[in-house]
């Protein structure tokens, strides 16, 4: 039985990460057309979060950049794994876009997706999303995770971490989701 249930979430795992690459074209009309289309989802993103969580736009106005995942597929039996492309905003314009993937095990089923956007608030945590090769989310700069009551008490004075991480728009049915152990790595498109 747990001979099957491995077989079972390893099948999972790689039909995620080939459905993650299908999608993936080097002419650089395809590249505009795929940037456009990540433009528009961010700031749909961004929208549909400052409408449920009003807080997060005055984080947005101190943040120093943002990292906007509006769409992360997460899907597990056992072994799960998750992946998701994004754009980092800086002074309100696109300086790159990025990748989120993790992989994880343990007593996990099901299948989800949900948005998330980081919150920069200084240079040196920037500075570690852009300048290393594959950031971890808990290793490096401190990462609050912002859930809704959080939020309804947070202020611009109380916020005083480095990286504010806010997980909205959750669809499906997962048992337990977080960031830890995610890597974020630039795309080079």
């Amino acid at each position: 039985m747990i001979k099957y249930l491995r077989m079972i979430a390893m099948i999972s795992i790689f039909a995620i990460a080939a459905g993650c690459q299908m999608n993936q074209s080097t002419s650089a009309s395809s590249a505009k057309a795929a940037n456009a289309e990540m433009d528009r989802d961010a700031k749909a993103a961004l929208q549909s979060l400052y409408t449920k969580t009003p807080q997060a736009r005055a984080l947005a106005q101190r943040a120093k950049g943002i990292l906007v995942f509006p769409d992360v597929l997460k899907a597990g039996l056992i072994a799960g794994a998750h992946h998701g492309e994004g754009e980092l905003i800086e002074n309100g314009k696109v300086t790159g876009y990025y990748a989120t993937t993790a992989a994880s095990y343990g007593l996990q089923a099901g299948v989800q997706r949900f948005g998330y956007v980081m919150f920069f608030m200084t240079y040196s945590a920037m500075n570690d999303l852009k300048n290393v090769n594959g950031f971890e989310v808990g290793v490096g700069p401190s990462i609050v995770v912002v859930d809704s009551g959080m939020a309804k008490s947070m202020t611009t004075s109380t916020a005083q971490s480095d990286v504010y991480a806010f997980i909205f728009d959750q669809k499906g049915l997962m048992a337990g989701l977080g960031l830890q152990g995610s890597k974020i790595t630039k795309l080079s498109r």
